[in-house]
């Protein structure tokens, strides 16, 4: 092979893989349920193979107050409907880890929104 050949079979494995790594993102989702339900409330509403990208509300009336992340990645829960935060006090969202719970304290808002660790 000459040597010419040999860095264009580099370079386009080069380009290939850039490529592939850009994209890693697009179509992917959180494999997995996750459960959220309000408090004192008995509605439940699961979201199943969310995708990793985005922000995504969570369309309970009041919001949620309990979940529980069944997925194999983590999300970042919101208690705005656009995954901001809400003054300092707040911080910038509660993390749930795959596979764990959490539960609101009955003095914080209740959460609306979610993004997915990715």
């Amino acid at each position: 092979m000459s040597h010419s050949r040999r860095i264009g079979v580099i370079t386009a494995a080069a380009a290939l893989l850039l490529t592939a790594t850009a994209c890693s993102g697009l179509g992917r989702s959180t494999v997995g349920v996750l459960t959220f339900r309000g408090h004192d409330s008995p509605a439940e509403l699961s979201y199943s193979n969310t995708p990793v990208t985005g922000c995504h509300k969570i369309a309970l009336p009041k919001g949620a107050t309990h979940v529980e992340n069944n997925t194999l990645v983590d999300i970042i829960l919101y208690p705005t409907l656009d995954c901001t935060k809400v003054g300092e006090a707040n911080g910038d969202g509660i993390y749930v880890a795959t596979t764990l719970s959490n539960v609101t304290a009955p003095v914080a808002l209740p959460w609306r929104s979610f993004s997915v660790v990715h």
